[in-house]
């Protein structure tokens, strides 16, 4: 397969970038759930595909995105460029913890790397781009509090542990879960993610379950109807 992944309305050329498009990524980019945010910002936007998807789903929305790896940032920057919604989609080059912005973001949201006190990966980029300790996810939150609208959003999509201590560390701050997605492959395994919103506003949590795959290598009718507005296949 080449370096070029297309979907209906644009493509990723994801040559460079030590992490490829992977499940958790459109799965993120597709159920998020928010009410015309006009600000977005994508933490760890790699290749760029979630904040194009985020930009084909609301139509009317700036999507900042940051990235720490130079390469990725060249791709995403590049992928933005050749997108339709370019004039909406914004490459930033660094860390979260050094932007400065004077508005605030309606939603922020991240697939972040999440091998949480993991062995290193021996190659430095893709070990960059996988491996995080917890205080990268205390900054996070920290970071998401100061810089989210009072009726702001932070979405995430994390293995269930860490999204247990997420919801644990953001109530500590003042950000409360308000909605759970638990990921299963099968309907009959376990949850292998939770996608989880927190909001400075303290709602009643809505919990529901999302089913990948119907059987072996056949995706279930919710997985083909959530990615039928992006995926050539469906």
């Amino acid at each position: 397969m080449g370096s070029v992944f297309r979907f209906k309305e644009f493509e990723i050329n994801q040559q460079g970038c030590a992490m490829k498009i992977n499940t958790d990524g459109v799965l993120l980019g597709a159920l998020i759930s928010s009410k015309h945010p006009l600000r977005i910002l994508d933490i760890g936007t790699g290749t760029g595909v979630i904040a194009i998807m985020l930009a084909q789903q609301f139509p009317h929305t700036i999507v900042d995105a940051v990235e720490i790896d130079e390469d990725a940032y060249k791709a995403s920057r590049l992928n933005f460029e050749n997108s339709k919604f370019t004039s909406r989609l914004n490459a930033i080059l660094g860390s979260f913890e050094t932007m400065k912005s004077v508005e605030k973001y309606d939603l922020i949201v991240s697939n972040p790397p999440f091998y949480t006190n993991s062995l290193h990966n021996p190659d430095a980029r893709k070990k960059l781009a996988r491996h995080a300790d917890f205080d990268f996810f205390d900054k996070l939150l920290v970071f998401a509090n100061e810089n989210i609208s009072d009726h702001g959003q932070l979405t995430l999509i994390l293995p269930v542990e860490l999204a247990e201590y997420i919801a644990a560390e953001g109530e500590k701050i003042g950000l409360h879960i308000v909605k759970k997605i638990l990921i299963k492959s099968f309907e009959e395994t376990e949850v292998i993610r939770h996608i989880i919103t927190l909001s400075k506003l303290r709602t009643e949590i809505s919990t529901e379950e999302f089913i990948i795959y119907e059987s072996q290598g056949v995706y279930s009718d919710g997985y083909r109807i959530l990615l039928k507005p992006f995926f050539l296949a469906f």
